[in-house]
């Protein structure tokens, strides 16, 4: 029996449960973990919702990191004793211990400590597939990024300065903003005293930037469209306000023939080889040194639902974990 996170039905964070559940072998393909540290993302906020609809009961949590407990059949890149951390589906990483698909789950390096890799591997992996796999971006660029004083951001913030990329920041305090200049933004914007699309005008001298990576959704999107130069990149990969309205596609020709994605980390980490490759990126990027992993808060696991209101009420920076 592990303990382990769950709900019956969507609604706020008092719909998150601690209950005792079967843990179980790993069949073909899969492996167990013992957890030692797990992660906290919006998207198990999306998903304890409803904005993400889930079978119900489902357990909750996609980032953790552990110890291999037992591998079954065709597993070959992990074995029993093996440290391992893993972003992955299904969810279920808020919990003691679980069996899951073996595929991305990811060897961990001695020099990654298991708190590290339950903070960054949703987190990292993410700015990974924004700065290399979305559209194309080299030194010199620009690039504004909301919210980047919390987790993905201050990675981004790190990234982007080792990649010789001029990021703009928004955050929604002057606390926050010092924070991501602190890792690496270039400019950041408080949002909630400035007004934030002209001031991207300014630094980019009117022309604008050439991607905007936004996580933020309905608050933001139409400003970051008109930060954007001709021919520019849009990347929405959140929905923190809120998910994006439908909107007339017809605007982006009229802005300047700009260009729109909307990618989940899943999708590029769906491949085992890209999903190890993505992982040895991010880590080889913290060995060296051009990103370390700020951890602010820290909850036990039981507190999971003050975990989750406290990043809704966007009163936290940097990564949040859970104990176990």
């Amino acid at each position: 029996m592990a303990q382990t996170v769950i709900i019956e039905s969507s609604g706020g964070p008092e719909m998150l449960k601690l209950v005792d559940r079967p843990v179980g072998e790993p069949g073909p393909g899969e492996i167990r973990i013992a957890h030692k540290v797990c992660g906290l993302n919006f998207i198990d906020v999306y998903q304890r919702s409803g904005l993400y609809a889930l079978p119900m009961p489902h357990a909750m949590g996609m980032e953790a990191a552990g110890v291999i407990e037992a591998v079954g059949e065709r597993v070959t890149h992990l074995k029993p004793g093996d440290r391992a951390a893993y972003a992955a589906n299904p969810p279920g990483a808020y919990c003691e211990a679980r069996v899951m698909p073996a595929a991305q789950v990811c060897p961990l390096p001695d020099s990654v400590s298991f708190e590290q890799a339950a903070a960054m591997m949703l987190k990292g992996m993410t700015v990974e597939y924004l700065f290399h796999r979305t559209t194309p971006l080299q030194a010199g660029d620009t690039v504004l990024f909301h919210a980047a004083a919390g987790g993905v951001g201050l990675i981004a913030c790190q990234w982007a300065r080792t990649e010789g990329i001029t990021l703009i920041g928004t955050a929604g305090t002057d606390e926050k903003c010092q924070l991501a200049l602190d890792h690496g933004a270039s400019h950041c914007i408080n949002y909630r005293t400035q007004d934030w699309v002209k001031h991207v005008c300014e630094v980019t001298s009117n022309k604008g930037v050439d991607v905007v990576m936004d996580a933020v959704g309905a608050d933001t999107f139409e400003g970051s469209l008109d930060c954007l130069k001709l021919l520019g990149m849009m990347i929405s990969f959140g929905n923190a306000s809120g998910p994006v309205p439908p909107f007339n596609i017809g605007i982006l020709g009229q802005k300047g023939s700009l260009k729109i994605t909307r990618p989940v980390l899943f999708t590029h980490t769906a491949d085992h080889d890209t999903c190890q490759a993505m992982a040895q990126h991010l880590f080889a990027k913290l060995a060296k040194g051009d990103i370390t992993i700020r951890i602010s808060q820290r909850f036990p696991l039981e507190q999971v639902a003050d975990a989750q209101r406290a990043l809704e009420a966007r009163k936290t920076t940097g990564s949040t974990v859970l104990e176990v």
